[in-house]
């Protein structure tokens, strides 16, 4: 058979070449470089992510005649041996099908006998985690004192089901999963040495179909240019693989930006017609907000996994949403899709999931508001003073004449001091409303019981804060006669307000100071006024007493 599937065609061969194991690959050179060779290695991770290659070069790497730093020479008669798979002393053996303790003993008895050529006789032992706990119980003590020629390489995607005796007598290696962009660039250049046009956005879909898994990657490339030659085109691939179009989310997100709600209908019908499915079209949507998420916060697209034309559309939302509405807006997809799961009508379930999205409004932070509220104000203030005082040419005169006239009023009349009312504090607004409600019940019942009660219809609650309810009063006089019954009025309180409130000096009525200030004006000096003349004479004013 002629042909090779990319996976066996492209297998690394040497260290160098094995993809986004740097930290693994650099090790085992390192030990074989220094002679620091363990007697038995446990290799983990997911599929496809090269433990199984890895173990190979290092078992070739062992026994060549010839490394340099490390890595096999591909040349002498062991690695040929080894390549043309001739060699007597590299066992590969299937976890899964050698996994009774029979095959197991024979392997045991076997380790004795020396090497035939090479230096070491090395047992590769594929998914190892599929051997039975009497198998590995066979193996403990063979593993833990084998022959100085022996060395063991274990190679499982699931270690959790490896006995922690096994583990503790080998080195551990955790393979990790292969990043994106990684793939891509392996997938570019074998597609370059096999001369295939393949675009950006069709290894972008392979890649992320393959999900870490550099084996899965090959094999999808494979069926691509199965299905489309040399010349790939990624609409094709999309139909092949059923994946759906990145395009559609973003749709979506233009729709809630620009509430067009017949889009929501259109996708829905778009989704139907080519057979998609409908929750990984949600999973889809949950990770194209989330990335929206991350160009709103980072400014940038480094860590979204999408093709480069994409990118620069992500890019494009960055002042479109908020980190509040994206939040919203993943809780609310989230929320479908634990619900779709359940509902019999999925369609119509996503078509109102997304007249939902996109009626969702804007929100803006208290901080914004309050920060829009005093531009407003300050440029309001700014077109009101330009109006008045003309332009900056005239702003001197009308400097000076303003602050003349201040002078000349704050010497003719002396108003004054008004005491300005203090709010109460937020969380006592309701408990003062609540006060207010029933004040002129409290008023009504001290009348009946006392004959004080009267001076408490005169009086204006102004404040309630740390219990305290500050009262104003028509004279002083009535605020000694208030503080000479307060235990009365404290138990009087507690009886109609349900607690304790302590009674506190608010200061006298305005309108009473006005009075008392506007006596000490005679006559003379309102006489001198400009302004009270002219409300006398041409508006018939006269001065109350």
């Amino acid at each position: 058979m002629d042909y090779i599937v990319t996976a066996r065609k492209w297998r690394p061969q040497v260290f160098a070449e094995v993809v986004g194991q740097e930290h693994i690959t650099t090790t085992l050179k390192n030990a074989i470089v220094n002679n620091r060779i363990a007697h038995a290695y446990l290799f983990a991770g997911p599929r496809g992510v090269g433990k199984t290659t890895t173990a190979r070069i290092l078992a070739k790497s062992l026994n060549c005649l010839n490394p340099s730093k490390g890595e096999p020479c591909n040349k002498c008669e062991m690695c040929n041996s080894f390549l043309t798979s001739q060699t007597l002393d590299i066992f590969e053996i299937d976890g899964a099908s050698n996994r009774r303790i029979e095959e197991i003993r024979t392997l045991r008895e076997s380790v004795k006998y020396a090497p035939t050529k090479g230096k070491y006789k090395i047992y590769i032992i594929d998914e190892v985690h599929m051997l039975t706990t009497e198998s590995f119980n066979a193996l403990l003590k063979t593993l833990e004192e084998p022959p100085d020629h022996t060395i063991f390489v274990f190679a499982t995607t699931d270690v959790h089901k490896v006995p922690l005796t096994i583990i503790s007598r080998c080195q551990r290696f955790d393979f990790r999963r292969i990043e994106m962009n990684e793939i891509k660039k392996l997938l570019q250049d074998i597609a370059k040495a096999e001369k295939i046009v393949i675009d950006d956005k069709t290894l972008t879909l392979i890649a992320k179909k393959a999900d870490g898994a550099l084996r899965d990657a090959q094999s999808l490339f494979d069926q691509v240019i199965s299905f489309s030659g040399n010349n790939v085109n990624s609409d094709l691939i999309s139909k092949m693989l059923n994946l759906i179009d990145e395009e559609i989310y973003f749709t979506i997100s233009d729709a809630i930006i620009k509430k067009n709600f017949m889009s929501a209908f259109d996708v829905s019908q778009k989704i139907y017609e080519n057979g998609w499915n409908f929750i990984d079209f949600l999973n889809g949507l949950n990770e194209h907000f989330r990335n929206i998420l991350t160009v709103v916060i980072r400014k940038n697209s480094d860590l979204i996994e999408a093709a480069e034309v994409f990118k620069e559309k992500y890019l494009e939302y960055s002042d479109q949403f908020s980190e509040g509405d994206i939040l919203r807006i993943l809780a609310y997809i989230s929320k479908t899709q634990y619900e779709l799961k359940s509902t019999s009508n999925q369609k119509l379930k996503v078509e109102i999931s997304l007249c939902h999205l996109i009626g969702l409004e804007k929100t803006s932070t208290l901080n914004e508001i309050i920060n829009k509220l005093n531009s407003n104000s300050i440029s309001e203030q700014s077109k009101t003073y330009s109006s008045s005082f003309g332009s900056s040419g005239n702003l001197k005169k009308n400097e000076s004449s303003i602050s003349n006239l201040k002078s000349a009023l704050k010497e003719e009349i002396k108003l004054p001091e008004i005491r300005s009312f203090v709010a109460p504090t937020v969380k006592d607004v309701s408990e003062f409303n609540a006060i207010i409600s029933k004040w002129k019940y409290f008023v009504e019942q001290v009348k009946n019981e006392k004959f004080f009660g009267s001076v408490l219809s005169n009086t204006n609650p102004v404040n309630f804060e740390n219990n305290k309810l500050k009262l104003e009063v028509e004279h002083n006089e009535d605020w000694d006669i208030i503080s000479d019954n307060k235990s009365y009025l404290d138990k009087k309180t507690k009886e109609v307000f349900g607690k304790k409130i302590e009674l506190d000096n608010g200061g006298i009525k305005n309108s009473n100071a006005k009075s008392n200030s506007a006596k000490k004006i005679n006559k003379q000096e309102t006489a001198n006024i400009p302004l009270v003349n002219a409300i006398i004479t041409k508006l018939g004013g006269r001065e109350i007493k």
